[in-house]
């Protein structure tokens, strides 16, 4: 199977939180920030970031996968101990960190199942800008109805088995475009 070149995301018109993310010819249903788009992105804002992104990791989460995951991209297994600092002041901004930390640091190992599979995007990580939004990630979302999701933090949010479909054919060299229309 060739790997994508790249990931093309909208958002919908009508919603701001949803939108659609289209790789070669299928396109399916996303859920973007609950507060729509951003040009310019700020910590907090609930707004996913418009611009082009490379694709950095995957992690997943091993325990409740229940077939193995392949992708090119590299990967990693979360641990429970795994978090990314969301804290603005500290030199791990934007990060992957352990817990406990020592700053402000979401947890990576949740409950629910929207890091089940995390592929995280370039945003503000080379270099890193102070308060310029952190852990925008492509991950599992969370379902209101048929094609409408919750909103996110400012991600892009997938189901599960569209997520897991798509992983294959990315790689190291395809890049994730979040546009507006």
């Amino acid at each position: 199977m060739n790997p994508a070149k790249e990931i093309i995301v909208r958002a919908v018109n009508d919603n701001p939180s949803q939108g659609t993310l289209t790789l070669g010819d299928k396109i399916f249903p996303c859920a973007l920030g609950k507060q729509g788009v951003a040009l310019v992105k700020h910590e907090g804002d609930m707004r996913t970031p418009q611009g082009n992104f490379p694709l950095r990791t995957v992690f997943y989460r091993y325990d409740k996968l229940s077939t193995p995951i392949y992708t090119q991209v590299p990967m990693m297994a979360l641990l429970q101990e795994d978090g990314w600092c969301d804290d603005p002041d500290d030199r791990a901004y934007n990060q992957s960190v352990m817990l406990p930390y020592h700053a402000s640091a979401e947890s990576l190992w949740r409950d629910d199942d929207a890091y089940d599979v995390i592929v995280v995007l370039g945003h503000n990580d080379n270099p890193t800008e102070k308060g310029k939004g952190s852990a925008i990630f492509l991950h599992v979302a969370s379902e209101t109805s048929e094609d409408t999701f919750e909103g996110t933090e400012g991600c892009i949010a997938l189901r599960k088995q569209d997520l897991l479909e798509i992983l294959p054919i990315l790689s190291p060299e395809t890049t994730l475009t979040v546009r507006v229309n």
